[in-house]
């Protein structure tokens, strides 16, 4: 047996520390959390101060039996649980299973697992953190008494399987709220008048816009305006007024956060908020970044040691600048910003090693923190002023003079904006230029954007909603629950995310309201910094609330969930049939269930034909919910089936079948092996 034994939560995690302990040391994973409150009730003893009824999770009593005896064998217990409140709060439940003073220094924590940082904590044990844990304890007991209290009137009044939450609800209320304003806007005109100018002297065409009038900024909102400014400069000269040199500097954005890391994942990567997390989470396990729920862009002094030497070994002296980050106000800045935990471990070197998706992570991970100790890009500028009859024209140039970051990485947007060398031409002051054409455009103003899942997380930190580990869970419920839906990136509300959020705006304000929100996040944060007491959070919102939870229960009737109707009739009883939401999404259904059973697929089509036989293409999605296009014939008459939608040419290619099954095969031998394997060892222990 042992000497030392070590508790982490996943096995990933347990293998790579093993791997750094060496033989003195046996590493136990408890898979997660061991006790926590009943699923079948409250479990919040309300009339005791609120003390939380904890219980071991189902399925897990032989995990917690071969614990106890692991622990009873050892000389000492090391918990190392993740470093953040639910890792603290696992740590203690841990210690009281197995029957460990909560005042021993059993707790051991690090923000990355490597040989320094595993070896550093065992050295430096502490007793457990009961700040840390009342917080954790604060959020589970509201987010419990707010989802198992307005939950079951939803089932009531509105329909089974709804629910509502703390987070989750102001969340769905964000969408929706952004969804109504896209409605209700009303596009105003404007106009936009360019000039495509050309230098007489070397023949270069450039572009310049319509800015001024008379030096004062000028606006058109008519083609009856237009029309008039067209006819007050036609036929005059356009003369150089006056050219403006420049420099324009760039900074780097700072090494990753939770949130920056998923907005960035998301633009660039497509990767889904809760992939991200899942990706960022083996990286973590295996060592290769630092831990990845943060909201600090904080990096340590070694990290910059070894920024330093890569930076200025592979790009020179004149790329490299020590650079610090301020952390938002309310961040924890417990940990470190998300980083590489060794940056000789290029993405390069690790690409064989790990899936794509880790590779594609990791490299944006290893490349942001690293153009984050680099030197600014510096940009020359040049400014040119155009007069024509009283009229202002500008045209604007730039160009790169040092790439400085940019060399490594640039920051995405969610416009997807490249931005250009613009060139202008060497011009001179009192020039006469040449016009080439005017292109007036009419524009209409265009209502905000539906949010996506990164523009959104962005809103959720900006307005303090959750923290860095509850963004990926949120967003997960929200579409899970069908309130919201995706159509490609954006995330608009479902008609029943539309009636849940009326219902708990109108009779549960509080629960909905963003600043409110926001002040509980703050009140939950001081209970971590021993500001304030838990319970006694607790008990300010619980009182009103229940209060209001009464009236409300009195004074609303059932909510009726009306179907939309579609032109479709049902072929066997004539009815039209109406839109439904199922596990796998819409489907229509004919109203006269349960006397006509009749259901059939919503049928979405592109408008490219089958390359094969010219019908149409139908666009379908899997039990996983990954979408593929499939010609109106198959399987009857044609065969024809595609992973991807046509590209920018209309072109279609069809799905490789034979690579497809030769995946499937190699998948479900891998498991049955992997099957077969766990199976030899556990009749190995037995």
């Amino acid at each position: 047996m042992s000497d030392y034994l070590v508790i982490v939560e996943s096995p990933a995690k347990a293998s790579t520390i093993k791997k750094i302990l060496g033989s003195k040391y046996h590493v136990e994973a408890s898979m997660g959390h061991i006790r926590d409150l009943p699923k079948s009730q409250l479990g919040v003893d309300i009339d005791n101060n609120f003390e939380p009824k904890y219980i071991n999770i189902r399925g897990k009593a032989e995990l917690i039996k071969k614990l106890k005896k692991e622990a009873q064998s050892a000389k000492k217990v090391y918990l190392a649980t993740d470093p953040d409140r639910e890792g603290e709060a696992i740590a203690w439940h841990l210690a009281y299973i197995l029957g460990i003073d909560e005042k021993a220094e059993c707790r051991i924590a690090f923000n990355e697992i490597t040989k320094q940082g595993i070896q550093g904590a065992i050295k430096k044990p502490r007793a457990l953190d009961m700040k840390l844990i009342d917080a954790q304890q604060a959020r589970r007991v509201l987010d419990r008494i707010v989802g198992y209290k307005i939950s079951p009137l939803l089932w009531k009044k509105v329909k089974k399987g709804l629910s509502a939450g703390r987070v989750q609800s102001v969340t769905v209320r964000l969408v929706v709220d952004r969804e109504e304003e896209i409605e209700k806007f009303i596009p105003e005109e404007y106009w936009s008048l360019d000039a495509k100018l050309k230098d007489n002297v070397n023949k270069k065409v450039f572009s310049a816009r319509l800015q001024l009038f008379k030096d004062k900024k000028i606006e058109i909102h008519s083609q009856e305006e237009m029309d008039n400014i067209l006819n007050n400069i036609e036929n005059k000269d356009y003369i150089v007024k006056e050219i403006k040199y420049g420099e324009k500097k760039r900074n780097p954005a700072p090494p990753f956060t939770t949130s920056t890391m998923q907005q960035e994942a998301s633009r660039k990567l497509g990767f889904a908020i809760k992939k991200t997390m899942s990706v960022a989470q083996t990286l973590y396990e295996s060592g290769l970044i630092t831990y990845m729920r943060t909201d600090s862009t904080r990096i340590s002094e070694e990290a910059r040691a070894m920024a330093k030497e890569v930076i200025v070994s592979q790009y020179g002296s004149e790329y490299y600048e020590n650079r610090y980050y301020k952390t938002k106000k309310d961040a924890q800045d417990a940990h470190e910003a998300i980083r590489p935990t060794y940056l000789d471990k290029t993405p390069n070197e690790i690409k064989e090693k790990y899936s794509a998706d880790q590779y594609k992570l990791y490299k944006l991970i290893y490349e942001r923190m690293l153009a984050s100790q680099m030197t600014a890009a510096i940009f020359d500028t040049m400014t040119v002023d155009i007069d024509v009859n009283d009229y202002t024209f500008r045209a604007n140039g730039s160009k790169i003079r040092f790439s400085g970051f940019m060399t490594l990485y640039v920051e995405g947007n969610d416009e997807n904006l490249e931005e250009k060398d613009v060139i202008l031409p060497d011009l001179k002051e009192g020039q006469k230029l040449g016009l080439n054409e005017l292109m007036p455009e009419q524009h209409f103003t265009e209502p905000p954007a539906r949010y996506t899942e990164a523009s959104l997380v962005k809103a959720l930190e900006e307005r303090g909603i959750g923290r860095p580990s509850t963004y990926a869970p949120t967003i997960t419920t929200i579409l899970d629950r069908r309130y919201i839906e995706k159509e490609k990136k954006a995330l608009c509300p479902t008609e029943l995310g539309r009636i849940v959020d009326t219902l708990l705006k109108e009779n549960f304000k509080d629960i909905v309201d963003v600043d409110f929100t926001a002040q509980m996040e703050e009140k939950l944060d001081e209970v971590g910094e021993g500001e304030m007491e838990w319970k006694k959070v607790i008990k300010e919102f619980y009182e009103p609330f229940n209060k209001n939870l009464e009236e409300v229960e009195e004074k609303i009737g059932k909510v009726e969930l009306k179907d939309e109707e579609t032109d479709v009739p049902c072929e066997k009883c004539g009815r039209m049939m109406v839109i439904k939401l199922g596990r796998y999404g819409k489907f229509m259904a004919c109203p006269g269930f349960p006397e006509c059973r009749n259901i059939k697929p919503i049928v979405q089509k592109i408008d490219v034909p089958c390359p094969k036989c010219g019908g149409e293409i139908h666009v379908r999605k899997s039990k996983r919910g990954k979408k593929y296009y499939i010609c109106e014939h198959n399987p009857e008459k044609c065969d024809f089936i595609a992973w991807n939608g046509p590209d920018k040419n209309g072109v279609i290619t069809p799905a490789n079948l034979e690579e497809t099954k030769a995946k499937k095969t190699t998948r479900k031998t891998t498991k049955k092996t992997t099957t077969k394997k766990k199976n030899r060892k556990t009749s190995a222990k037995k």
